[in-house]
């Protein structure tokens, strides 16, 4: 489905690909992010009135959502009245066009609507049919409703954040939605890749309970080796050390000494090389054993100076360390400033709203402007426009001469390839 010239995107990577966006709130809206900033046409497909829940959610600037904005930026919208009988017919064509399907509803859902994966492999199967759910299409929890976090508490990563002593924690952004998105547009691209080889769209069926268990790094296979629960472990790497906080004379930041050259170069930095030769520290296993004098030993010299005199010897001398930043100074951050990684999104007012950018850069694709901000849709936005270009495609509706008809007219012509279907 070629680019309407409202929302046209810079050439990319998925230029070309066409990705049809049941999904709302996060997990799903985030994947099909990612695919957008790639280059691919998103036709985000919202119910009337209301669409996307984020909609709703704030902050808000000029009375639209930015939480909306962030993650629908780049997108085309669409209202559908899926028990009409005349959208559905603009729905098969838009299927008839769409090389992705996109949904994050419970499992049965979208096959209550007749739109489910079975129908569509008959029907169109060219398309790759990508679900986003708690738990999966298969299995006991099936359907169960999933929220990231329901999906955090049960996959174990609460049970793993957080200090010794203190209670389980959630991980400070949705943890669960974001992997499951992330898991999302792997599957899609594999998909896709799969879909030009041999000329079939396929299902991708993520549940975002089993994505927690992915992320869930050794945890799984130190329990197993071990025989002993993980519990929290604060801000250090429990198989690496020193790999975490220290004090300062100004505060805390981190150093991360992940192997035994690193501790060398570290104890040079510190201005204490006999560090390194002592007998309880000559290995990785024996500071991880020994880690409390460790983390008592180095104290004793970074509480002497600030935390930027330490970073700055730590830098020079190779050793991987960070201030702990917030999240305001992420803004100034040189280096993401560099990779064009702060960038604007804007929806009808006036007023730009800072986000992340997309952090896959290829030499294939051109960098988006950060000073250029990218438009998220108004409800509806793009109806119109789509109509118009569906009827031009089956050749009853010449968009040059009729640009400014109204919505109505142009569906009453609609059924000149879909009235069979419909």
């Amino acid at each position: 489905m070629a680019q309407s010239n409202e929302t046209e995107q810079k050439p990319g990577p998925l230029s070309g690909v066409t990705v049809l966006d049941f999904s709302r709130v996060l997990a799903g809206p985030y994947c099909t992010m990612i695919l957008a900033d790639l280059g691919a046409r998103v036709i985000k497909v919202e119910r009337f009135g209301t669409g996307d829940d984020t909609r709703a959610f704030g902050p808000f600037i000029d009375e639209e959502s930015a939480y909306f904005m962030c993650f629908n930026r780049g997108k085309e919208s669409i209202s559908l009245d899926i028990k009409s009988p005349r959208d559905r017919a603009l729905l098969e064509r838009l299927l008839d066009n769409s090389d992705v399907v996109v949904e994050n509803f419970r499992p049965g859902v979208m096959e209550r609507l007749g739109y489910g994966p079975e129908r569509l492999a008959k029907t169109h199967p060219h398309i790759v049919y990508t679900s986003i759910s708690g738990f999966g299409h298969s299995g006991p929890f099936s359907e169960l409703p999933g929220y990231d976090m329901v999906v955090q508490a049960m996959g174990g990563v609460m049970s793993l954040t957080g200090w010794p002593d203190g209670e389980p924690a959630r991980v400070g952004t949705s943890f669960g939605d974001l992997g499951a998105a992330l898991f999302g547009v792997v599957g899609i691209l594999a998909a896709l890749h799969s879909r030009n080889r041999d000329a079939q769209g396929s299902r991708v069926d993520i549940g975002m309970l089993d994505c927690q268990a992915a992320l869930m790094e050794t945890a799984l296979a130190r329990y197993d080796i071990e025989g002993k629960v993980p519990t929290r472990t604060g801000d250090n790497h429990p198989s690496l050390a020193p790999f975490e906080t220290f004090m300062a004379k100004d505060g805390k930041f981190v150093i991360c000494a992940g192997n035994d050259t690193l501790f060398l170069l570290m104890a040079d930095a510190l201005g204490a090389p006999q560090m390194a030769l002592k007998p309880e520290f000559l290995t990785n296993d024996l500071r991880v054993q020994n880690r409390a004098q460790l983390v008592k030993d180095v104290e004793k010299i970074t509480t002497s100076e600030p935390m930027q005199h330490w970073i700055d010897a730590l830098n020079e001398a190779g050793v991987p360390c960070a201030p702990i930043n917030t999240i305001d100074r992420l803004f100034s951050n040189p280096q993401l400033l560099a990779r064009n990684m702060i960038v604007k999104v804007k929806g009808e007012g006036e007023r730009a709203v800072r986000t992340a950018g997309n952090p896959i850069k290829m030499s294939t694709m051109s960098e988006i402007d950060p000073e250029s901000p990218i438009p998220a849709p108004r409800l509806n936005q793009h109806r119109e426009a789509i109509l118009a270009e569906l009827m031009s495609k089956c050749g009853s509706y010449a968009p040059t001469s009729r640009a400014q008809s109204d919505a109505d007219d142009i569906e009453d012509n609609l059924f000149c390839k879909t009235a069979a279907k419909a």
